[in-house]
């Protein structure tokens, strides 16, 4: 799938972290690692252009040009699973807010069911990241990016380890400003709506819990 709004991750790093991911027998406290690794990687691609301001800083030597940001981003991970990964942007943009939404998936209807929200000041030049593991049937996302422009926000994207082809293209038909950083995209969803090859459930296995 090559689309305009779907950017999936060609960096080695990533690919080697999903890889180990990928296999069953990575334990829980790796399994973190691996994600907030890549989730350092993504959010520098994903947060490549934000808005910026001419600046003039003092160096040791004299005063010099620069460009500063206007304002921070917003990240928004979706409760649990998308905490980790939302610790690897924090590592590369501490000065972050941090937005949470909980959004679980009703199993026997694939639903997406909301059931909290918390986010920062929003402005109209606010950048706002959703990130979640795993982008599967699409629903959590679109939820997610609905909340994001109820609350005002005007610029929205997505970043994600693992996403599925119609998990991106309900994200696209529901908005389709919105574009999207995975670290792989793989075959597609099984009959359980499961991401296939996949990872698993990303927050059972970061956080050594059973669904």
């Amino acid at each position: 799938m090559s689309r305009e709004y779907l950017h999936v991750s060609s960096h080695a790093l990533v690919a080697e972290a999903v890889a180990r991911l990928r296999d069953q027998s990575t334990p829980p406290g790796e399994f973190r690692r691996l994600v907030r690794l890549v989730g350092s990687i993504l959010a520098v691609e994903a947060l490549r252009e934000l808005p910026q301001r001419q600046a003039t800083v003092r160096t040791p030597l004299e005063e010099a040009p620069t460009l500063r940001l206007v304002s921070p981003p917003v990240l928004v991970p979706i409760l649990r699973a998308g905490l980790p990964m939302c610790d690897g942007a924090l590592d590369v943009v501490p000065e972050a807010m941090v937005g949470h939404l909980g959004i679980r998936r009703d199993e026997s209807t694939a639903r997406p069911v909301g059931y909290y929200m918390r986010l920062p000041p929003i402005t109209p030049q606010t950048v706002a990241l959703i990130v979640d593991p795993m982008l599967a049937t699409g629903g959590s996302a679109a939820s997610a990016a609905t909340q994001l422009r109820d609350a005002g926000c005007q610029h929205v994207r997505m970043m994600c380890l693992v996403a599925a082809p119609e998990g991106v293209d309900r994200l696209h038909r529901s908005h389709p400003e919105i574009t999207i950083w995975a670290g792989a995209l793989d075959r597609e969803l099984d009959e359980r709506h499961y991401i296939r090859p996949g990872l698993g459930d990303a927050g059972d296995r970061a956080y050594g819990t059973m669904g």
